[in-house]
């Protein structure tokens, strides 16, 4: 259940109108990386959680929901920065304006350029935001990356999180609208804050790594191939011990060679590593067990019930 309050979460400005910018910034409207995109995966993700693990529910649709509301602040700074676009259409049927505006080369070429920077304004939305990126193309629910399990898609929003921080780096180098700015400036630093909030919900978990349940073979968790030419480079991601597993890595310098001599890596020995096939099928069965018995404990066998509403006990005068 959705309650709209019509005051916008910030108080979203523009100093005057910019119908070029309001393009770039359709990006967070209907963008892979925008407001929407990050409502609707954070929505979505929340379903199958919402018995076995309500405290990660509430989160994820907390997040959904304030990611709405940016979609909202978005969505109305767009709209301020077209202020006048939509007039001006609606008046379009009376073609002596356009006529005049077409006198000369240069008023022609100007009219173009607006046109091919923002073609979405003056023939598809008469002068609103669509549901499109900057480029016109249409939001898909493709955007959404949802697998039913927590240390993958708390890993996935993170990631989200991240590259909306980065979209709004660059858009704020294309404004010198210093409201723009820090509405812009606000919306980032709400993807900082979602950032650090994945990252503690995910900790809670344990094990979290590897994603999943079922653990890697210990014969090539820890093998890193030198796959180029020149000079060779060590350092963290291949020598001394890995950070999720606390493996050794096994530097192989010559790929082809080593592959030849393993008959492709079936006789490859477990190195590095305190695992061994049989831990790790142990391993595999007990997290499988665990995460399935946590599932099954809190979804009831027969009917079942999304929410308990709370019954009014207060007395209604008569």
């Amino acid at each position: 259940m959705f309650h709209h309050i019509k005051d916008l979460q910030f108080n979203a400005r523009v100093s005057k109108p910019d119908p070029q910018f309001a393009t770039l910034l359709l990006e967070q409207f209907g963008g892979a990386n925008g407001e929407l995109k990050a409502a609707m995966q954070y929505f979505v993700q929340a379903f199958s959680v919402r018995q076995a693990y309500p405290e990660k529910y509430d989160m994820l649709m907390d997040i959904a929901t304030e990611e709405l509301s940016h979609l909202e602040i978005v969505g109305a700074t767009i709209q301020m920065l077209l202020n006048g676009v939509n007039g001006q259409l609606k008046e379009a049927a009376d073609k002596s304006e356009i006529m005049d505006m077409l006198l000369g080369k240069s008023a022609k070429e100007n009219l173009i350029h607006q046109a091919t920077t923002a073609p979405q304004f003056g023939v598809l939305t008469g002068g609103g935001p669509a549901v499109t990126n900057c480029q016109g193309v249409p939001w898909s629910g493709a955007f959404v990356e949802a697998n039913g399990d927590l240390t993958v898609d708390l890993r996935s929003d993170i990631a989200a999180e991240s590259r909306a921080k980065i979209v709004y780096e660059y858009l704020m180098q294309f404004t010198d609208d210093p409201y723009v700015k820090e509405t812009l400036k606000f919306l980032m630093t709400r993807e900082v804050a979602h950032m650090q909030m994945f990252e503690a919900a995910l900790e809670t978990i344990k094990p979290n790594f590897p994603p999943g349940v079922i653990q890697g073979d210990p014969r090539f968790s820890n093998l890193y191939f030198n796959m180029s030419n020149g000079a060779t480079i060590r350092d963290a991601w291949n020598e001394g011990k890995s950070t999720g597993l606390a493996e050794t890595w096994q530097y192989i310098e010559d790929p082809a060679k080593h592959v030849n001599e393993t008959d492709g890596l079936l006789k490859q020995p477990i190195k590095g590593t305190d695992a061994t096939q049989e831990s790790v099928e142990i391993k595999s069965k007990e997290l499988g067990k665990k995460r399935s018995q946590e599932i099954r404990q809190a979804v009831p066998k027969g009917e079942n019930q999304w929410s308990t509403y709370k019954k009014d006990k207060t007395p209604r005068p008569k």
